[in-house]
């Protein structure tokens, strides 16, 4: 029987601090964890929600309406527009956030492992959102080519200021790729079809290599996390995936399309989803020896009983793996979140 790989937090904690989700973490997995998000707190536990309110002090970047859309942490779920006249080329971002977050929360992390709370060898997780995902949100359709070289050189200066500021042995950078899921699938949201500014038939590969070229952003030294997502909004995904199939063959592209390593894949797997047609595509999954797999096949709604159904099938297919949730724990209510991490402690203790 194969022994289990561990535990994967993929980001979001519904905690209401760093310090309480990293302690809370220590304490509840231990070993069973090799890296630690702050659980993206503030105004961050909302995903990207984060980024128009950034991207909207820029001069020449508008809101689209008169009235804010309130969204939860006081943030306004506008969409944006490049105003009239002016040329994305010459837009001047401010910074996103990110960078910032990664400082305070890694202050908080070094204290508590020079405190002996946090096991010296654990590495601290940032998680980032794809630049597709932030401009196929937010922009219209025919503006998306323009402002996608100008967002994605802004997230490029935030993976630098976090490399810059954080020892790259204490580092893990995982990326959040869901919407370039949504376009493989076709899948609608809030009636609109999920697009990008491709008109191939399938752009797979060209998604991919979008994917890798942030994965290569990270420098060999520091860990590097691929998280696959079929989004989880009031914990429900955009699309039902039909099996894993379109996971394998993304999974397989980027990692070919990489010039260094992936550190770990994670792939969700649904609630219901305890038959061997979901599972039999991992047998195609093509990585690398170093490379640890995760899946995320722990509910809240039926913990460690239901996860080991699943993780019953998934051995057919995937001998090695991690446990983790489809997506961070932070859309679970908060009075859920200490049961969903004793649930990943126990299934990743022994299968």
């Amino acid at each position: 029987m194969s022994q289990p790989q561990g535990a994967l937090l993929v980001g979001s904690v519904n905690y209401p601090d760093a310090e309480t989700t990293f302690r809370t973490a220590a304490n509840v997995l231990g070993a069973r964890l090799k890296r630690i998000p702050d659980g993206e707190v503030g105004k961050r536990f909302h995903w990207i929600m984060c980024q128009p309110d950034i991207l909207g002090q820029t001069e020449g970047i508008e809101r689209v309406g008169a009235e804010p859309i309130p969204f939860p942490a006081g943030l306004d779920a506008r969409s944006l527009r490049i105003a009239d006249g002016v040329s994305a080329a010459d837009l001047r971002l401010p910074p996103l956030g990110y960078a910032a977050a990664a400082r305070e929360s890694y202050a908080i992390f070094s204290r508590l492992r020079e405190d002996g709370v946090i096991s010296r060898g654990t590495r601290f997780e940032v998680a980032l959102p794809t630049p597709l995902a932030v401009v196929n949100s937010f922009f219209p359709f025919e503006q998306r080519a323009a402002i996608d070289p100008v967002y994605t050189a802004a997230i490029e200066r935030e993976v630098a200021e976090i490399l810059a500021a954080i020892p790259h042995e204490d580092l893990a950078i995982q990326w959040d790729v869901a919407p370039e899921m949504g376009i493989i699938e076709g899948a609608e949201t809030y009636g609109t079809r999920m697009r990008a500014w491709w008109t191939d038939a399938d752009p797979l590969e060209d998604l991919a290599a979008r994917v890798a070229q942030m994965v290569d952003l990270v420098p060999a030294d520091v860990e590097v996390g691929v998280h696959l997502c079929y989004g989880d909004v009031a914990e429900k995904h955009f699309v039902e995936p039909t099996d894993a199939g379109n996971l394998v063959a993304m999974a397989n592209a980027t990692v070919r399309a990489a010039s260094r390593p992936v550190t770990w894949l994670h792939l969700p797997v649904p609630i219901e989803r305890d038959d061997d047609a979901y599972y039999a595509p991992l047998n195609g999954l093509a990585l690398a020896d170093e490379t640890e797999l995760y899946l995320g096949l722990i509910h809240r709604e039926d913990g460690v009983e239901g996860a080991r159904r699943r993780i019953a099938v998934a051995l057919q297919y995937a001998p090695v793996f991690g446990v983790a949730t489809e997506c961070g724990c932070g859309r679970a209510p908060q009075e859920a979140t200490a049961g969903l991490l004793a649930t990943h402690a126990e299934v990743a203790s022994a299968w």
